[in-house]
């Protein structure tokens, strides 16, 4: 699949070890409780709140600007209880969601502005539309297409989407460059020629 290069500033972001890319403008509170699992980019204004418990997300997975990456939470004796949240591998958040899942499959895609709500359940490889607002408890069975408000079953989906997200979020990263003079137009001489003067 070929996408055209998206490139950021390298000084924006900061890259780790085993490839993930996070933004400096993003806010990741108990950083200590957040483990990124490889090739993971995390955009500007993404906020991810491992301060309230574990906040896990899978390799290639994309988290869009100004999304919220939120455990979930439940009222228990009287007070509120945080549960760890885990994010499988090929997920692509869209820009502005908020999301409170208990858990979200692998090869899962999640529109713009959507709402997760607290303790839903995505299972693997479903779609989310824009603009959809999950009820709390809500349990997305696999190969299922969801939209709404509140968000409902709409159809299912072919076998072919567990591929096909599989190779979207690894095209998405593979093109996801820093600026390079190369890339901002600006050509540079790879050596320097010498000329003499006889």
């Amino acid at each position: 699949m070929q996408i055209q290069p998206k490139y950021f500033e390298k000084s924006q972001y900061i890259e780790t070890l085993n490839g993930n890319k996070v933004s400096k403008s993003s806010i990741l509170c108990g950083i200590m409780n957040i483990r990124l699992h490889g090739k993971t980019i995390i955009k500007p204004g993404v906020i991810v709140r491992g301060d309230l418990a574990s906040v896990n997300i899978g390799r290639l997975s994309i988290i869009s600007e100004n999304t919220v990456i939120r455990p979930s939470s439940k009222k228990f004796k009287g007070s509120l209880v945080y549960f760890p949240q885990n994010i499988g591998d090929h997920v692509l958040v869209g820009e502005g969601c908020v999301i409170s899942a208990a858990s979200i499959g692998s090869n899962v895609y999640i529109g713009n502005n959507c709402i997760i709500s607290k303790r839903c359940i995505l299972k693997d490889c479903c779609i989310i539309a824009d603009n959809t607002i999950l009820p709390p408890d809500t349990v997305v069975p696999p190969f299922t297409y969801y939209s709404g408000t509140p968000g409902v079953y709409k159809e299912d989906l072919p076998d072919c989407i567990e591929q096909f997200q599989k190779e979207y979020t690894t095209s998405l990263y593979e093109s996801f460059l820093p600026n390079t003079p190369a890339s901002k137009g600006i050509s540079t001489p790879s050596k320097l020629s010498t000329t003499t003067i006889t």
